[in-house]
């Protein structure tokens, strides 16, 4: 137990500075900022323009589906990418592995193209 004594002060040193920094920044902040908002700091501000209308924009369920089959295949890349680096290690099963893989996506694709989730009529 002794031995570890060195590394347990590390911590609780590193433990109260975290904390005290924090409070004093936190402190300072509080004192040295500017504390007089006027009517022109309390608008928003889109590069120099007034802004005009609603700020919330509907969009059309199609953009989501179509962020979402991104992700799908963005992340279908990073299941491949290690397969790949090991493909000579894994010999015959991770082929077929990969290769049913890659079918169980395909079939998602065509099931998505089938549906005309891909179209932006």
């Amino acid at each position: 137990m002794t031995a570890y004594w060195n590394s347990y002060l590390f911590v609780v040193i590193f433990v109260v500075l975290a904390i005290a920094l924090a409070v004093v920044a936190l402190t300072l902040g509080k004192w040295l900022r500017p504390a007089h908002p006027s009517r022109e700091k309390l608008e928003p501000y889109e590069s120099g323009v007034e802004p005009v209308g609603d700020a919330r924009v509907q969009y059309n369920a199609r953009y989501y589906l179509f962020a979402l089959l991104f992700v799908v295949f963005d992340v279908e890349i990073l299941f491949l990418y290690p397969w790949a680096v090991a493909f000579h290690e894994l010999g015959l099963f991770g082929l077929v592995e990969a290769l049913i893989f890659m079918a169980m996506l395909v079939i998602g694709l065509v099931y998505a193209w089938r549906k005309k989730v891909l179209e932006w009529k």
